[in-house]
C-alpha cells in the first residue's frame, strides 16, 4: 500500500518548504542557516522523491518510509568522515561556526549533514530516469576478482596516504580514495558494491550516482552562496573560475563523492533498501 505522504501532496509539501526556507535563508539577518538548512533540503528531498515516483511508479519513500528516514541517520556519520579528513587538508572552512559552542556546533552540523545521503540518492534515482542514461550501451566489464580488489585497495591506500602526508599537493585524491578502499571491503564482506553492475558492463548506476551528486552540488553551492553561516574553499592550484563559492574544477569532486557515499552506505547499512539505479 502506498504511504499516506506521497504523490501530489508530498511534492507540494516539498515545494512549500523550498519556497519558505530558501528566501528566509538568504534574507534573514544574523545566524539562520544552521537552523534553516535542514528544512530547505528536506523540501528538496521530498520534491525529488515525488518526481521519481511520478516517472517510475516507485521511490525511496514509497518503497519504505522507515528506511527512507534511516538514510538521514547514517548520513551524518558518513559525512563526518570527510570532516575529519578536512581537519588535515583544510579545503573548506565554515564562516560563522565559531559563534556556537562545541556541542551546539556538533549537533547542528549533524542535523545538516543528515540530508546529504538522502539528497544524493534521491537525485541519482531521478537521473536514472533520464532517457540518455537508459539508452547507454554496456561498457567495459570489471570482475570482482582478488587481483582487482587488491589493486583497488592498494591504490586507495596510496591516494589516502599522499593526501594525509602532503595535503596541499594531493588533496584532490581524497575524492576517489575512499571508494577504492571501501569497495574491496564491501566485496569481501558480502555487502552491496559497484562491481555487481560493472561485471555485466552496466555503467548506468555509476553514472546516475555521479550525476545525482553533481546536481546536488549545484544546489549546495547556490544555496550556500548567500547563507550564514556558510562554507568557503581553500583549494591550491584550482582557485579560479568560481561558480558561487566553488572553483569550477572543484565540481569534479562531486562525481566520485557519490560513489563514496554509496560505498559508505553499503558498509554502514548493508541491508538498506536497494537503490533503483
Amino acid at each position: 500500500m502506498t504511504p499516506r505522504l506521497s504523490g501530489k501532496s508530498q511534492g507540494v509539501i516539498g515545494l512549500l518548504l523550498i519556497a519558505v526556507f530558501w528566501p528566509l535563508n538568504w534574507l534573514l539577518p544574523g545566524l539562520r542557516t544552521a537552523y534553516l538548512f535542514f528544512p530547505l533540503w528536506l523540501g528538496y528531498i521530498l520534491f525529488v522523491d515525488t518526481l521519481v515516483f511520478r516517472r517510475r511508479g516507485t521511490s525511496l519513500y514509497t518503497r519504505s518510509r522507515a528506511e527512507f528516514w534511516t538514510f538521514f541517520l547514517i548520513s551524518a556519520p558518513a559525512w563526518w568522515l570527510f570532516e575529519v579528513i578536512n581537519w588535515r587538508t583544510k579545503n573548506w572552512q565554515y564562516l560563522g561556526g565559531e559563534t556556537f559552542s562545541g556541542l551546539e556546533y556538533f549537533l547542528l552540523s549533524s542535523i545538516s549533514f543528515s540530508t546529504v545521503m538522502p539528497a544524493v540518492f534521491e537525485t541519482a534515482e531521478l537521473a536514472r530516469t533520464f532517457q540518455w542514461i537508459d539508452r547507454l550501451k554496456p561498457g567495459r566489464r570489471i570482475e570482482a576478482t582478488n587481483a582487482v580488489c587488491l589493486s583497488f585497495l592498494a591504490a586507495g591506500l596510496v591516494m589516502l596516504a599522499l593526501t594525509m602526508i602532503w595535503p596541499q599537493a594531493f588533496y584532490p585524491l581524497v575524492w576517489g580514495a575512499i571508494v577504492l578502499v571501501l569497495e574491496p571491503a564491501n566485496i569481501w564482506l558480502g555487502r552491496p558494491h559497484f562491481l555487481e553492475w560493472l561485471r555485466e558492463g552496466d555503467w548506468r548506476p555509476v553514472i546516475s550516482l555521479a550525476l545525482g551528486a553533481l546536481i546536488c552540488g549545484f544546489f549546495w553551492e547556490m544555496w550556500n552562496f548567500k547563507s550564514w553561516p556558510k562554507w568557503i574553499y581553500h583549494t591550491p592550484g584550482a582557485e579560479f573560475l568560481y561558480v558561487f563559492e566553488m572553483p569550477m574544477l572543484g565540481f569534479l569532486g562531486y562525481l566520485p563523492f557519490a560513489w563514496e557515499l554509496f560505498s559508505l552506505r553499503s558498509l554502514l547499512w548493508p541491508s538498506a533498501i536497494r537503490l533503483r539505479l
